[in-house]
């Protein structure tokens, strides 16, 4: 049964790690997840770029099994259907993906709705159309995305924060080295690929991450 917000406390989204094949260049994906989450990951999002709708079903099966047991929350970044499925706690989607307007009644009271925005005006719509948080970037320039436009900067997360009551994630080049600026800025959390899936040791990546936010959000 999915960990929903009538049966959970808020989410926690310090760390929050999308899955990728590509970052973790042959390694097994559910090792790399398993190890993100002994490392104190929070979220944990399913995302699968390639492959068919069955295999990213067989991966967030497995998935969900493993953060259920974690008590973290699966988000399944652009399919509602999959999310659905799999009864997953949440979707996460971008602005060329199904409208959240549309996706918030679908989806249910119950289940978390996270959107990609950009600008002000965007996250304004995401928070009209029933949106439970928001991914905001690229901030830095980020190899796991490489359609994505220039990077929006720390000031346009800034301004999102200010404008919008709604818990932020920032994403898009997210290093140990940054990752307290972007609470900084306001952020409730980071979200990552490559710092985590894509590390040497991604439990002690993870690790590390969790506690510069830590940090971060009690000096806040």
């Amino acid at each position: 049964m999915a960990m929903t917000r009538s049966s959970l406390p808020p989410p926690d989204w310090a760390l929050y790690v999308i899955t990728d094949h590509h970052a973790a260049a042959g390694r097994p994906l559910l090792d790399l997840v398993r190890a993100a989450l002994r490392g104190g990951a929070t979220v944990v999002q399913l995302r699968m770029k390639h492959g068919s709708t069955r295999e990213m079903l067989a991966l967030g099966q497995a998935l969900h099994e493993m953060t259920r047991a974690a008590g973290v929350p699966l988000i399944v970044n652009d399919r509602l259907d999959v999310a659905l499925a799999l009864d997953a706690e949440g979707v996460h989607l971008g602005q060329e993906d199904l409208p959240a307007h549309l996706a918030r009644p679908l989806l249910g009271p119950d289940r978390l709705l996270g959107v990609s925005v950009e600008t002000v005006e965007q996250a304004e719509q995401a928070r009209r159309d029933g949106a439970d948080y928001l991914g905001v970037g690229d901030l830095f320039g980020t190899p796991s995305k490489p359609d994505a436009g220039p990077p929006i900067g720390l000031e346009a997360l800034r301004a999102i924060a200010r404008a919008v009551p709604l818990p932020i994630v920032g994403i898009g080049g997210v290093t140990l080295e940054n990752a307290g600026a972007v609470i900084d800025a306001g952020a409730a959390g980071v979200a990552v690929i490559s710092a985590v899936i894509g590390a040497p040791d991604p439990e002690q990546a993870a690790r590390n991450l969790r506690a510069i936010v830590e940090q971060r959000r009690r000096r806040a």
